[in-house]
Parts: structure tokens; C-alpha cells; sequence
């Protein structure tokens, strides 16, 4: 590893990472968030107390989502941190290892705000799930089952994945994860080019709005069990 560049070392590091967070970790983390948000009331049973105080049900309903919305964010936002401060301070304490040789901050950032933005429309649809049932495993074991399904789909370059929102976390990196973006650049050093706003980007974009308005008339018109 000494003797790898230092772009091919920042790849190969924050990849691993990028790999399982895509793959598994984000969209399960969106699962357990969007139930986590919304648990107290179902278990406290206190709903229609929250939906009787002189608050609209679009405020209650849009200060829960963008909670949620905050956390995704924040545990992302973390990753990113936590991603450049270790690979700085490995190439501190081993300097042989080439890590500040290049500056992968923009990059990496920009590939965590895409992986952000794939997850907007798992989260729309697993918080109208934890709002709809009371229990943990319905909203779990759909979460899990689409995310396992998501996976395979991107994992075999099926072409309509793109379509399924639990596959736009994987095919978020995927791409990146592959080399297929990093284009020759100056001083022998590839320049990584990344498509923020990709046509997996845009459809979970739009899933997110479309479930999140068509989950507050749900709320508007029907009690939460």
C-alpha cells in the first residue's frame, strides 16, 4: 500500500466505507429513524391528543419528517468527517502512506450529499409506514425485504433499477465504487467527475415529494391506528 498513489488510496479506504453504507447500513438506518421518529406517540398512544393541540396536522406531521430528515442528514454529514479525519491521520502517523498527496475533501463530500439525496425517497416511504402501523416489525420487515430486493437489483446492473427506490443508495456510489468516473487529469492525477443530480437522484426526488403530500392527506383524513 506504500507504494499506491495517494488517489488510489483515499478510493480504496473511503470506498470500503461507501460500499457498506450504500449497500445496507444507510437504507436499514432510514428504517429504524423513520420508526424511531414516531414510536413515543404509538407507544404513549398519544396521537389524538397530538393531532387535538392548536397545531395544524401538516405542521406536526411536516416537524416530524424533517427530524428524520436532520438525522439521515447529520449521520451522513459524520460519515464524511469522520472518513477525511481518519485517512489524514493515518497518512499523519504513517507518512509512506500517500493520503495527503491528494485532496479527495470535495469529492467525497459531494458523493455523500448524492448518497443523501437517493435516500429521500426510502425515508418518505418508511415514515408513512411507521406512521400507518403502531407495531415495529411491519414497517421493519418491509424495510428490510425492499432493501435486500434493492440491492440485488442494482448488484445485477439490472437496467430499470433506477425505478425501485431501494435501489438508488447502491446505484448512488455505484458508479464511483466502479472508477467509471475518475477521468485523466493534471500531474498524472485522475479528476473524479460525479453526477450529483443522475436519473436515480431525480426519481427518488420525486418519490419523496409525491409519498410525503399523498402521506399528509392520508393523515389529514384518516386517524392513525
Amino acid at each position: 500500500m506504500a507504494k499506491e498513489p495517494g488517489y488510489l488510496l483515499w478510493l480504496q479506504f473511503a470506498g470500503a466505507i461507501l460500499g457498506i453504507m450504500g449497500s445496507l447500513i444507510l437504507p436499514m438506518l432510514i428504517v429504524f429513524i423513520a420508526y424511531s421518529v414516531n414510536s413515543i406517540e404509538h407507544k404513549a398512544d398519544t396521537w389524538k391528543t397530538l393531532f387535538s393541540l392548536p397545531i395544524s396536522k401538516l405542521s406536526v406531521f411536516a416537524a416530524k419528517y424533517f427530524y428524520a430528515f436532520f438525522l439521515v442528514f447529520l449521520c451522513l454529514a459524520l460519515f464524511v468527517l469522520f472518513t477525511l479525519g481518519f485517512g489524514n491521520l493515518l497518512g499523519a502517523i504513517k507518512p509512506s502512506l500517500r493520503f495527503t498527496e491528494y485532496r479527495i475533501e470535495v469529492i467525497l463530500t459531494k458523493v455523500y450529499f448524492k448518497l443523501f439525496l437517493s435516500s429521500l425517497g426510502i425515508l418518505s416511504i418508511q415514515f408513512l409506514l411507521s406512521l400507518l402501523f403502531r407495531d415495529f416489525l411491519k414497517p421493519m420487515g418491509i424495510g428490510f425485504i425492499c432493501t435486500i430486493t434493492g440491492v440485488l437489483l442494482a448488484g445485477n446492473h439490472w437496467k430499470h433499477a433506477y425505478w425501485f427506490p431501494y435501489s438508488h443508495p447502491m446505484l448512488a456510489i455505484q458508479a464511483l465504487l466502479d472508477g467509471s468516473h475518475a477521468k485523466p487529469g493534471p500531474a498524472g492525477m485522475p479528476v473524479i467527475e460525479i453526477d450529483i443530480f443522475s436519473k436515480e437522484i431525480i426519481i427518488s426526488l420525486t418519490i419523496a415529494v409525491a409519498v410525503f403530500i399523498a402521506g399528509y392527506f392520508i393523515v389529514l383524513k384518516k386517524s392513525v391506528k
